[in-house]
Order: C-alpha cells, then sequence, then structure tokens
C-alpha cells in the first residue's frame, strides 16, 4: 500500500493510504488511529477518517507541521504490527419491498435476476462500517454483492423514510433520517440508529460490521413498536463467530 502525507491548509495534515476502497485499507487505517490516538498529542484538535485518508487538524501554536510530520511516520511505522479488538456484527431486520422497498423491482430487473434472490444476496452479507456521515448516523458499508450493484436515480428522491435501506452503485446503507435521496430503495428497518438522547446516539460506528435479515411485515410493525418502547435490543456477535 502507497501511503502519503502531506499538508492540507495551513492546520491540517492529510495522510492519503491509497485509492482502493475496501477492509485492508480501512484495518490499515484503523490500526494507525488507534495508535496515534493513544498518545494524547499536545496541539491535536481532531483526526477525521474517510474511505481512504485521515485529516488531522491541529493548533499550529502548540505544534508546528514538521513535528506532527515525524510523529506520525513513527506512529505508521508501530502501527503495522497492532493487532486490534474484534469487530461486532450488528444484526439488523429489514422489511424489503413493498412501498418501503419502491426499488426493489428495478434493481432484480438491471441485474436479470429475481426479487428474492436481490434479498438473498444483500442479507447474505457482513458489511463493514467504513464511516459514519451524510447525517448523523449514516453508516457508508463495504462489501455489496457486485451481482446487485445498481447505479443511482437519475433525479434523486426529495425525501425517503428514517430506515430506508438503499443501494448506490456498489455501497449499501441506511438512513436514520427523512432526507433526499438518490439511491436505490430496497427495503426499511424497523429501529433507530441514532438518538441524540443516548451517550452515544449512534449505533454503529466505523469498524464494526453490519449483517441484515429479512423480516414480513407483521414482524416488522412488532419489532418497530418495540423499539419505540426501548424493549428491543439489537442481535450481535463477534465477528468470526457463528450465528446460534
Amino acid at each position: 500500500m502507497s501511503v502519503e502525507i502531506v499538508p492540507l491548509g495551513d492546520s491540517a495534515i492529510r495522510i492519503s493510504f491509497g485509492n482502493e476502497i475496501d477492509e485492508s485499507t480501512h484495518h490499515q487505517i484503523n490500526r494507525f488511529l488507534h495508535n496515534f490516538t493513544s498518545f494524547k498529542i499536545d496541539g491535536v484538535i481532531e483526526c477525521v477518517p474517510t474511505f481512504t485518508t485521515i485529516a488531522i487538524f491541529y493548533d499550529s501554536s502548540k505544534i508546528r507541521y514538521r513535528q506532527l510530520e515525524k510523529i506520525v511516520y513513527s506512529v505508521m511505522e508501530s502501527a503495522k504490527e497492532l493487532k486490534l479488538y474484534s469487530p461486532i456484527v450488528y444484526r439488523i431486520p429489514v422489511y424489503y419491498g413493498g412501498n418501503t422497498g419502491p426499488d426493489l423491482q428495478f434493481v432484480a430487473e438491471y441485474n436479470r435476476i429475481s426479487e428474492q434472490e436481490v434479498i438473498h444476496l444483500h442479507s447474505n452479507q457482513e458489511y463493514l462500517v467504513h464511516m459514519i456521515g451524510f447525517v448523523p448516523g449514516f453508516p457508508y458499508l463495504g462489501g455489496l454483492d457486485k451481482k446487485i450493484s445498481t447505479p443511482r436515480l437519475e433525479i434523486p428522491r426529495a425525501k425517503v423514510a428514517a430506515g430506508s435501506v438503499g443501494i448506490g452503485g456498489g455501497q449499501t446503507g441506511i438512513y436514520p433520517s427523512e432526507v433526499p435521496s438518490g439511491w436505490r430503495i430496497i427495503g426499511i428497518i424497523p429501529i433507530t440508529l441514532f438518538d441524540i438522547e443516548k451517550n452515544n446516539p449512534s449505533l454503529l460506528s466505523a469498524g464494526n460490521y453490519v449483517s441484515f435479515f429479512p423480516v414480513d411485515w407483521d414482524e416488522f410493525l412488532a419489532i418497530k413498536e418495540m423499539a419505540a418502547s426501548k424493549n428491543y435490543k439489537v442481535l450481535t456477535y463477534m465477528k468470526g463467530e457463528e450465528i446460534t
């Protein structure tokens, strides 16, 4: 992997880990961040990771670019051997199709497969949460099967419902709130991904995984009611474990 370290304006440094959006790149970024943040460097304000880069913002009155660059190179080297915790896989229920999944048929027809095959392929995968962004709690998920990769809408919808599950090109994601979207909406989840009243508002976080499982409409409504009354617990397991 080719790593590039360059200035970003006059108070930030950008580290580029190549241009491939994949798990290897993501894990390299995670290892670096875990190691770098453990030093609690005076003058560093914030670290902002994306799919392939990290931007480190700093106070130039406390630390100079060359000083920070030297630390970054040192951390980069030591992070190569760092072993991280086993990530969590969150099992998220989805009601596919119907009025809340209006593009399921299009995804099937575009890829020349059945709607049931789309559901099977979409729910038979563990998706890496690359990052949270766009709107609070929105997970950018990697690992979509190429057999259901589908281009975005030519004209985005003015809004999609909170909980909508979409496919945009080779990615999939879940909309935590009602927002505009150009992605193909194939279903909806009955739980809340982002709750400002919680200490950790976002259910999901970068580095963990999501696995979907289909539910019918009655199950969807039952889970939605339990979730609204705080009586639904999202199923989880450690990645690598067998689901029982």
